[in-house]
């Protein structure tokens, strides 16, 4: 259990791509956001869903985006005003092979920084990290004042450290733990790999 850090779960996307909300999508006999928010019960004290919406049937905690339309940068503000931690864990609720171990391995990274980030043939996965709380400042003044949307812009003005993917690979050969399911094929394909059959 990483006791001194909250789980926040993006849920709040378009789906364009999918062409529907994928996080109520079945995978291996649960949505993607069940199974999203059940890894996370197994290493966080506290789970949080960010959503654009409350949903009456989530078993978990939910806080929803004060500017709806704004993307990922307002879910994370909305869930770092909520945490009641010193650091929370970001993730998106589509990445269904997410292991454990790699969650394990990016805490452990986290003494004398602001952020855990890992990067992957140079791009920040943003939605796979560590934030410290204290961020709040930043990221607010990023989406209010400066109108920014993308998290990756805001990085340069924090103490981020990035993990290579070397240090990833020794804990995800493959790095499946980065994959998310953004088009029905992309679904279609992970079912296979739960041992389904395509609902569709």
């Amino acid at each position: 259990m990483i006791d001194d850090c909250t789980a926040l779960i993006l849920a709040g996307g378009d789906s364009r791509r999918m062409g529907r909300d994928k996080t109520v999508l079945p995978i291996g006999g649960q949505s993607l956001l069940q199974r999203a928010i059940e890894l996370m019960q197994t290493l966080f004290p506290a789970v949080l869903v960010s959503l654009r919406q409350p949903r009456a049937e989530l078993q978990a905690e939910q806080v929803c985006d004060e500017a709806p339309w704004t993307g990922p940068l307002a879910g994370l503000c909305a869930g770092l005003q909520r945490a009641r931690t010193p650091w929370v864990f970001a993730v998106a609720a589509d990445m269904p092979y997410l292991k454990p171990e790699i969650i394990e391995m990016l805490a452990s990274r986290r003494e004398g920084c602001q952020a855990v980030v890992p990067l992957i043939d140079g791009h920040a996965q943003t939605l796979t990290a560590f934030y410290a709380t204290n961020t709040l400042p930043v990221f607010r003044n990023a989406l209010i004042h400066q109108n920014k949307r993308d998290l990756r812009t805001v990085l340069a003005e924090l103490d981020v450290r990035h993990i290579d993917e070397a240090a990833l690979r020794a804990v995800d050969n493959d790095l499946n733990s980065f994959a998310d399911l953004d088009t029905p094929e992309e679904l279609a394909a992970a079912r296979l790999q739960f041992g389904e059959r395509s609902h569709e």
